[in-house]
């Protein structure tokens, strides 16, 4: 078959070129229109079988059915770091976006499971009880015949653990602590690392309540010597431990604390006597060591124990504790503001900084311990001594949750060592701080070892005389309990500033504008210190 030669454009003009072009686009239309391809279908696609099983919806996991699990009341004992969250106490009307530490139990123990849709759970500081879902087996005929989570008709608890069926066969025995689900793991597992469950308590008292059960808290306060930096040779931000010592053992016993509270008119509040085990101020750790050109500062703390506390009670004790610390009031300003028949009315002042405050221990004492004591805590002879603890408190690391005869596998936890165990997250947290710490540390050594010795003027605490500064010119600084000191120009005493009104003045004010009935010679207890 000839083919025509190939013609040789480069001779063509621009003329002969639009030309051949046109002709090219003639040819093409008519063939589209006169020629029709065959369109074929696609074949259908075919997958291999195991392809087609992987494109299967997913099974969607079984209902979780609470009426096939039995219910205990237990007691959980914690510990949290509070810079992330809102306080304890969950409120209705939280103006922050930072959750509450309630509230992060709550989702906890929701996710976990242990908590089922009728729970109930009472909470105090850092102990909460709660009816919690247990592993302890039900027999067939019980589920069949309650299924509502509780022990069914015909079943008899043999006292031991072991359930028997209207005398028929009893099922294996099983150890309520030993046998049961490991709680502490199983919580720690799913809650921020700055809240740890501790223990858990089996057995609690009857009608157990955190709150009302506790009969002695034990609130910490954590400062340092010196309370904040100062120019070389200056001794302006050190305390005095010795004078604040003294302060605070004239809060021991029992006294009327209005002038140290927060008045909340809303409680009607008539009885502001609370009794103090305990007040004093303590080092935290071994006396400190020079390091560099700086010395670092000691780490105390003021530990108060008492059978209850008001509203923001504690913040006010440690506010005046520092005053007389820094030298700007005399100890014997505690007996004053205890003397309510010559102060009916708080002073204003400004109450310490909450971040350093920790709800250290609730203590729940036997009935023997209530029997032989007074309501407060004290013997017969008025000695004041407060309680001791006796729950049964399980603690990571001990029996529960697992058989404590087997050997531990490695690469698993008994809940205080390995990994998920309390002491790993905990070492984990300490370890961040640590280093920031070290850094911080590091960095301010860097600025203070740089230049000259400041020129700015101290004020020694030579030339503070009877909590009065004998130099002017300059703004007095007070140490509450933060990083830094508030500048409040010249320091006026405490019993020279205005006073408020006493709290009977404050209730009867509330309770005309809410329409309510005085309450006279009542005994509510306030809202805890830490909140």
């Amino acid at each position: 078959m000839a083919t025509s030669a190939q013609p040789d454009y480069t001779t063509y003009t621009h003329a002969d070129l639009l030309n051949r072009v046109t002709d090219l686009e003639a040819q093409l239309r008519r063939l589209n229109h006169t020629t029709t391809l065959p369109i074929h279908p696609s074949p259908p696609q075919t997958s291999p079988p195991e392809r087609q099983k992987q494109r299967k919806p997913p099974k969607q996991p079984k209902p979780f059915d609470p009426s096939r699990h039995h219910t205990r009341p237990i007691a959980l004992k914690f510990a949290y770091l509070g810079g992330n969250y809102n306080g304890f106490e969950h409120h209705a009307n939280n103006a922050t976006p930072l959750p509450t530490v309630e509230e992060a139990l709550w989702r906890a123990l929701r996710k976990t499971r242990l908590i089922l849709p009728d729970f109930a759970g009472r909470g105090e500081g850092e102990v909460v009880g709660v009816r919690v879902r247990s592993c302890r087996p039900k027999v067939k005929a019980e589920v069949e015949e309650r299924g509502d989570g509780v022990e069914g008709r015909g079943a008899v608890d043999d006292g031991d653990g072991a359930l028997s069926h209207d005398g028929d066969a009893t099922e294996a025995p099983w150890d309520p602590i030993r046998d049961e689900i490991p709680y502490i793991q199983v919580l720690n597992r799913v809650l921020p690392p700055d809240i740890r469950i501790l223990a858990w308590c089996p057995h609690p008292p009857p009608e157990f309540s955190a709150r009302f059960n506790c009969k002695e808290r034990r609130y910490r306060y954590f400062f340092t010597n010196p309370a904040y930096a100062s120019a070389p040779g200056s001794d302006e931000g050190r305390l005095e431990i010795g004078r604040m010592e003294l302060a605070a053992k004239k809060l021991e016993g029992l006294h009327d604390f209005r002038n140290m509270c927060k008045v909340d008119a809303s409680k009607q509040i008539t009885n502001f006597e609370r009794r103090v085990f305990h007040a004093g101020i303590h080092r935290h750790g071994p006396e400190r060591c020079a390091t560099g050109s700086r010395v670092e500062p000691e780490l105390y703390f003021f530990e108060v124990r008492g059978s209850a506390f008001l509203w923001h009670q504690v913040r006010h004790m440690v506010a005046i504790l520092f005053l007389v610390g820094q030298g700007y009031e005399q100890p014997d300003i505690v007996d004053h503001l205890l003397d309510v028949e010559k102060c009916p009315g708080k002073p204003v002042y400004e109450m310490a900084d909450d971040r350093p405050l920790v709800l250290w221990e609730c203590i729940f004492p036997d009935d023997a311990q209530l029997s032989t004591r007074d309501h407060d805590g004290a013997h017969g002879n008025g000695g004041v001594v407060g309680y001791v603890d006796t729950l049964e408190w399980i603690h990571a690391g001990m029996s529960g949750g697992r058989d404590p005869s087997k050997r531990v596998v490695p690469g698993t936890s008994d809940g205080k060592y390995g990994p998920n165990g309390i002491v790993d997250s905990l070492w984990a947290l300490w370890r961040k701080r640590k280093i920031d710490e070290v850094l911080a540390e590091s960095l301010m050594n860097v600025v203070t070892q740089m230049g000259g010795t400041s020129s700015m003027q101290s004020v020694p605490k030579s030339e503070k005389t009877n909590g009065t500064h004998e130099v002017s010119g300059r703004s007095d600084r007070i140490f509450d309990g933060s990083e830094r000191p508030r500048t409040v120009g010249k320091y006026v005493q405490v019993m020279q500033r205005d006073m408020n009104d006493a709290p009977d003045v404050v209730n009867a004010r509330y309770a005309a504008r809410k329409g309510l009935t005085l309450r006279r010679n009542g005994d509510a207890l306030g809202r805890d210190a830490g909140e």
